[in-house]
């Protein structure tokens, strides 16, 4: 069996045992009774997923662990990947060996643990993997349901980014927004310095460059410069007012211009313009509806990154980096990849899964008292050795 790095562990566990029937499908708990009443077996369970995933088991074993501790037993898990591989469709994530009586109620709420972070960390191994030169910040709290997936989240990307940084040396996730979950990517704390509120408390961008800088003088910073709808004018203003952070690289600009208009000075036709100085056989080749959005339209396309470029090294500040955020899923990192969009960190939470169904995992037994038995169709989950 493979041996997990046991870094950290998770600090919103989830049930405790005497909670876990309140928690778990109640067919489940019926079958719980029932073995109870009629003679407890051994069984092994196989879990698996339906769509290839970056395995990541740990809050999930965490979990068992604890759980079987808690009820005194002892719960055999054998790991077929190391945590970080990818994993194929339908192949056997692990095999979970055990009493029936003590396992059977358990199944829920250990697959929660596992599906959605197993694809979250395949979408943040892509995104990397695709972006190498970027740093990312994982920017997924808000859009979490909850504490204990923010945490499945903040795992997931962790494993997926270091996956990406062993195969092809990605920079890869840097950090994320929350202190709680700031250790799975190496910090103390979260990173970010400003929403847009500290924008619209300060009345201009300037202003909220100022308070933060003076409020946290030590710090880099990283200033948005969207709120007003002057991404270029306010861009270099701050950098004027900031110009020894500026030319120290301490200073960076966000750019996250919603998809409801163009960032300042562009438009579809300088858009284009802009491609055609930067990358001329970008737009040329065959491009679907939404390469060209993410290309040439509203919101952070490449044209509007291009463009923010071209502005701060005419103006002499090319230690000034770029943040790119809004919508940087995995398909909007292929395309800025393909065409060598100069960003020096994207912020994301859209390496959250978009198609939910794809996070099921499944758990099936497939041997009772050490006797292969497995329903029909499920033969490929028995053990091979």
């Amino acid at each position: 069996m493979p041996v997990m790095d046991h870094r950290p562990r998770s600090r919103t566990q989830g049930p405790g045992a005497d909670e876990v029937e309140r928690w778990t499908d109640r067919y489940f708990s019926r079958t719980k009774e029932a073995v109870g009443r009629f003679g407890d077996k051994t069984v092994t369970y196989a879990v698996f997923m339906r769509r290839p995933v970056v395995f990541t088991p740990r809050l999930m074993v965490e979990w068992l662990e604890d759980v079987a501790r808690e009820r005194g037993i002892t719960v055999d898990i054998d790991l077929n990947y190391e945590e970080g591989e990818w994993v194929g469709a339908g192949e056997p994530l692990l095999y979970l060996t055990g009493s029936l009586y003590h396992l059977v109620d358990l199944e829920t709420l250990y697959l929660q643990k596992l599906g959605a972070a197993c694809v979250a960390a395949y979408n943040a191994y892509t995104m990397c993997v695709d972006l190498p030169q970027v740093g990312f910040l994982a920017m997924d709290a808000r859009h979490c349901a909850g504490i204990e997936m923010e945490e499945l989240m903040a795992y997931a990307a962790s494993v997926g980014s270091a996956a990406a940084r062993t195969q092809v040396g990605a920079k890869g996730f840097i950090g994320n927004a929350s202190d709680a979950t700031a250790h799975y990517f190496g910090q103390e704390r979260g990173l970010g310095t400003m929403p847009h509120a500290l924008v619209g408390y300060a009345g201009s961008t300037v202003r909220a460059a100022e308070i933060f800088v003076e409020t946290f003088p030590d710090d880099d910073l990283t200033v948005l410069v969207d709120y007003f709808g002057r991404e270029i004018t306010d861009t270099l203003a701050v950098c004027q007012r900031l110009p020894d952070m500026a030319a120290a690289g301490r200073l960076s600009v966000r750019l996250d211009t919603h998809g409801g208009r163009f960032v300042e000075g562009l438009d579809p036709q300088s858009s284009y313009a802009v491609l055609e100085r930067h990358v001329p056989l970008a737009v040329r080749r065959y491009r679907n509806e939404t390469e060209l959005r993410y290309l040439t339209g509203t919101g952070v396309s490449a044209a509007a990154i291009f463009h923010l470029r071209e502005q701060l090294d005419q103006a002499g500040f090319i230690a000034v980096k770029i943040v790119a955020s809004s919508g940087f899923n995995v398909d909007k990192c292929k395309v800025m990849a393909d065409v060598g969009a100069p960003i020096d960190v994207i912020g994301t939470g859209s390496y959250l899964p978009e198609n939910w169904r794809e996070t099921y995992a499944t758990a099936d037994i497939v041997t009772y008292d050490g006797v292969p038995s497995v329903k029909v169709g499920r033969e490929f989950l028995l053990r091979k050795r």
